[in-house]
C-alpha cells in the first residue's frame, strides 16, 4: 500500500511520467557533483533503469515532509487512534496535478485502505513546464553562452524548485529559458546568501551576449520555430501554442 517500495521505486503507476528521448539526451553528460559535506547518493535508490541525473531532473519524486502519531513529547502506553503524514510530489511535465489525489486514492483503495483519508495540503499547485530540449531557442541559447564564455554550458531540462513558470509558458505562450548565476556554496535563502564577484561579471557577459545575439539572430529563430512545431507532449497539460510574436523569456536566477 506504500507509494514507494523499499528501494524508492514508485508503486502508484499514474505518477510515473514518460521520459522523452530529448530529455535523456540532454542529461546524458550531466554528472551529479558531490561535495564532502553532501549526503551520499544511493545508486540503487529510485526507479530502475534511470541514471542518477534522470532520477533527479527527469522523474517524479515522492517525499515525506512530516509524520506524526500519538504524542511524541508525551507518549502513553496505548496504541494511537490516528496518524498523519504530510507528503509532497515534485513532478515533471506530463503529470497532471488534477489527477494526483485521485491516483493516490485509487492506490489506497486497491490495497484495502479505504479509511485512510487523502486531502490536498495547499490551495494551489504550480504546474510543471519544460521547454523541449530540441526547441530551436534552446540550441540558440546554448551556442550564445558557449561563444561568450568559451565553455560548454550544462543543459538541465527542468529544475527542482516550485516556481510559477507556467504563467510565462502556458498563459503567455512564451518559450522560457532559465539562466542561473550562482555556485553550490552561495547559501541560497540563508542569512549569508551571496554572489561572488567573478560570477557576477560572467553573468553580465552572458546576458549581454544573449540579448545581443537575440537582436542579431532572433528573427531567424522565430521563423525556424514556426516551421517546426514543438511536440505537445513536451508541454504541460492544457498547453496551447500561441502565435509566436516574441523571442524567449529569459529568467535570470
Amino acid at each position: 500500500a506504500c507509494p514507494l517500495d523499499a528501494k524508492g521505486r514508485t508503486l502508484v503507476e499514474p505518477l510515473k511520467p514518460p521520459l522523452p528521448e530529448a530529455v535523456r539526451a540532454a542529461l546524458a553528460d550531466i554528472t551529479l557533483a558531490e561535495d564532502r559535506n553532501d549526503p551520499t547518493i544511493e545508486p540503487d535508490w529510485g526507479e530502475p533503469g534511470l541514471t542518477p541525473a534522470e532520477k533527479i531532473y527527469g522523474w517524479n519524486a515522492i517525499e515525506v515532509l512530516a509524520f506524526t502519531t500519538g504524542s511524541p513529547d508525551a507518549p502513553v502506553n496505548a496504541i494511537p487512534p490516528t496518524a498523519k503524514a504530510t507528503m509532497q510530489l515534485r513532478f515533471v511535465v506530463d503529470t497532471d496535478p488534477k489527477t494526483i489525489l485521485s491516483a493516490v486514492r485509487a492506490h489506497l483503495d486497491a490495497h484495502g485502505l479505504r479509511r485512510v483519508a487523502v486531502a490536498p495540503g495547499r490551495m494551489a499547485t504550480f504546474t510543471a513546464t519544460r521547454l523541449d530540449p530540441d526547441d530551436p531557442w534552446v540550441g540558440w541559447a546554448l551556442a550564445s553562452i558557449a561563444r561568450t564564455t568559451g565553455k560548454k554550458p550544462a543543459l538541465l531540462p527542468n529544475l527542482g524548485g516550485s516556481l510559477p513558470n507556467d504563467v510565462f509558458a502556458d498563459i503567455l505562450g512564451l518559450p522560457t529559458i532559465w539562466v542561473p548565476h550562482s555556485y553550490p556554496s552561495c547559501s541560497q535563502h540563508a542569512p549569508d546568501e551571496h554572489l561572488l564577484a567573478p560570477l557576477a561579471r560572467e553573468a553580465l557577459r552572458i546576458m549581454a551576449g544573449l540579448f545581443y545575439d537575440l537582436g542579431e539572430d532572433g528573427t531567424r529563430i522565430v521563423k525556424e520555430r514556426s516551421q517546426c512545431p514543438i511536440r505537445p507532449r513536451m508541454c504541460s497539460p492544457g498547453w496551447r501554442r500561441a502565435p509566436e510574436r516574441w523571442g524567449p523569456c529569459f529568467i535570470v536566477w
